[in-house]
């Protein structure tokens, strides 16, 4: 059969035009996406074989080829899979996979970056066209398993292409007449050695079958040199297709160090192979050491996508949610669309459901771990327990076993223990959870709010993350009991040994009530109330929020996060029990003319804002006031 010419439909014209013009900054995917059709090819004719026995095809080693020709400037993929035929030809090659070109022509138009550009090869049945991004003219050599006659394919991707009956062997050969060397446009030399080494390794290390890079090679046609042998490129060491009996923690360990570019060893593999109506396996690395970027916007998170051992995406951000973002790892999924983009993953129905079920297996591997293994969870929460912490806030179907999963500081001793140990020392009477927010250890620990606790040996958690500023509010409660900060709201602790009698509570409500009103006046523009204190024991003073205010921390964050909030006026409370205090309500009462008494209220409440960590709203007045009272005292 001589050869005959035929012309591309339109649609397939203009997308021809478009990718020879460079449309895609990284020419790179070519190769991926040609390697990718031989795979499939040699993954049909193994099928084939076990379905028919009379198939006449060789399956002794199946494999895929590259051959470089620096001479000539051309490079050819090879696979001896399953081919096609004449007819198979002409209908998949020559109509661009049959539809969605139009559509495909649309996104592509609408794509404005690289990145949504490259993202639709492949979506639409195109990858073998990539290769005109790299050539000037490309050439198809096939015979499908089991024909006798195979068929080439020749075009320039100008408008038209020839076909014609052609002795081949069994397979299929993409032989790419390349375009000059241009590297300043991202068009690099793909008959280089080193850079098919690059991309087979980036792209399809994993692939099922050897990738073996064959022709010319260094040193070939030196006297006394022959023939080089074949070099086979890629490690085909999928480590997630294989149960974990069959893999050294070595090789767990070292293909974590490939992923993360981190020089430690992982602190967990966590390994997932899901089966039924939607497969995929996954395999997790949960790190040893945070990075110190965890908490930057530029943080890098996700992780790598790949379908049917071809890599996807290095980031995929859609598989795993945000507080969960330093888990590193390999998704390899069977039936999503190859190449999909950024925008369909975060659509796609099955891409929600990995989510689920991986963010799942993550937290109950670290379960196991804080059961099983006190030494390595000390070292994950201590390392992570802040940002896993996010998910309280984000992440209410899972809220119960972030929840399980947690442990805090408290005042019982160093260790930290979970709300549900706390739970189960909780007093009897005692209504809830108490916790109190902070910068530091330190400073909570110090803090005059905790005098009342201290004193009657009442847990308190101890949260100094900036995160849970936030969560307890969005938590609320634990098994029933309240969570409860102790710097905020009237706290009364009669029910857990408080011994003052309601009398006595109304008789010192009576002998104060004139002082806590005048000190009202003098301190209205800074508190919104002031009254007796139950919670303190040895300091005079202490600043505390309303039930429902925000804290002075959690300003703090939204304004550092450039969001302006109204200040919130706080509520003063005064221990009836403290000589400063006695003496100021004594003053109080025997003085006429209370003037003199007003640097001494302002010196109390601003002692008390310095007691929990803050700062005076004027530090030049209350240091000139402090020096003049020392002064006096000479």
């Amino acid at each position: 059969m001589s050869a005959e010419t035929f012309e591309f439909q339109v649609e397939a014209r203009q997308l021809l035009q478009l990718m020879i013009h460079s449309i895609y900054s990284n020419k790179d995917v070519f190769l991926r996406e040609l390697v990718s059709n031989a795979s499939d090819a040699l993954d049909k004719l193994r099928l084939a074989a076990l379905r028919d026995d009379a198939l006449d095809a060789d399956v002794s080693d199946l494999h895929i080829e590259l051959e470089t020709d620096p001479d000539a400037r051309t490079l050819t993929v090879r696979d001896n899979g399953i081919g096609m035929s004449y007819d198979e030809v002409g209908k998949l090659i020559g109509t661009i996979a049959n539809s969605g070109t139009a559509e495909f022509l649309r996104e592509l138009r609408k794509a404005k970056d690289d990145a949504g550009a490259e993202g639709l090869i492949g979506q639409f049945g195109v990858g073998f066209y990539s290769g005109f991004m790299v050539a000037d003219e490309v050439t198809l050599l096939t015979r499908r398993a089991g024909e006798p006659k195979g068929t080439r394919w020749t075009s320039r991707g100008e408008g038209t292409y020839t076909l014609e009956e052609a002795d081949a062997p069994q397979g299929t050969s993409v032989t790419l007449h390349l375009k000059p060397a241009d590297p300043e446009n991202q068009l690099y030399d793909y008959t280089s050695e080193w850079k098919l080494k690059e991309v087979v390794k980036r792209y399809s290390d994993f692939i099922t079958w050897p990738v073996r890079l064959v022709g010319k090679r260094d040193g070939e046609g030196e006297e006394g040199a022959g023939p080089a042998e074949p070099e086979t490129l890629n490690s085909m060491k999928a480590l997630w297709a294989r149960s974990r009996d069959e893999v050294s923690e070595d090789e767990y360990h070292e293909l974590y160090k490939h992923i993360s570019h981190d020089w430690r060893d992982p602190l967990e593999t966590v390994p997932l192979q899901a089966e039924g109506t939607f497969e995929y396996q996954a395999l997790l690395f949960i790190p040893s050491h945070a990075p110190q970027d965890l908490f930057t916007q530029d943080f890098k998170r996700g992780v790598q996508l790949y379908v049917k051992r071809v890599f996807i995406m290095d980031d995929c951000e859609a598989l795993l949610p945000p507080y969960l973002r330093f888990v590193k790892g390999v998704v390899d999924a069977q039936d999503l669309s190859l190449n999909v983009s950024r925008e369909i993953l975060q659509q796609d129905r099955h891409i929600r459901m990995m989510q689920r079920r991986l963010t799942k297996k993550v937290l109950s591997s670290v379960k196991s771990m804080m059961a099983g293994d006190t030494e390595r969870y000390t070292t994950f929460w201590r390392e992570f327990g802040a940002v896993l912490k996010e998910g309280l806030l984000t992440d209410t179907d899972n809220r119960d076993a972030l929840l399980a999963v947690s442990s805090f500081a408290t005042t019982r001793g160093e260790e930290p223990t979970t709300l549900a140990q706390y739970v189960e020392r909780m007093a009897e009477g005692q209504e809830a959870v108490y916790y109190i927010t902070g910068e530091s250890r330190q400073s909570i620990d110090n803090s005059p709010h905790m005098e009342a606790f201290r004193e009657r040996n009442i847990e308190v958690l101890l949260l100094t993350d900036p995160v849970d500023e936030v969560w307890v509010d969005a938590v609320g409660e634990f098994q029933g009991k309240r969570l409860q900060s102790i710097a905020k709201g009237e706290i009364d602790l009669a029910a857990q040994g408080d011994e003052k009698s309601e009398t006595e509570r109304e008789q010192q409500a009576e002998e104060f009530a004139g002082l806590l009103g005048w000190v009202k006046e003098q301190l209205d523009e800074d508190v919104k109330e002031v009254r007796l204190s139950t919670r303190l024991t040895v300091s005079p003073a202490c600043v505390v929020a309303d039930a429902h205010d925000m804290t002075p921390a959690l300003e703090n964050m939204y304004r550092a996060m450039g969001q302006e909030v109204p200040r919130t006026k706080r509520i003063l409370e005064l221990n009836p029990g403290h000589g400063l205090v006695k003496g100021l309500n004594q003053a109080y009462r025997e003085r006429a003319d209370h003037s003199g008494l007003t640097e001494t209220a302002e010196l109390l409440y601003t002692l008390a804002v310095l007691a929990e960590g803050g700062r005076p709203t004027d530090p030049a007045h209350f240091v000139k006031v402090v020096a003049d009272r020392l002064e006096r005292t000479l």
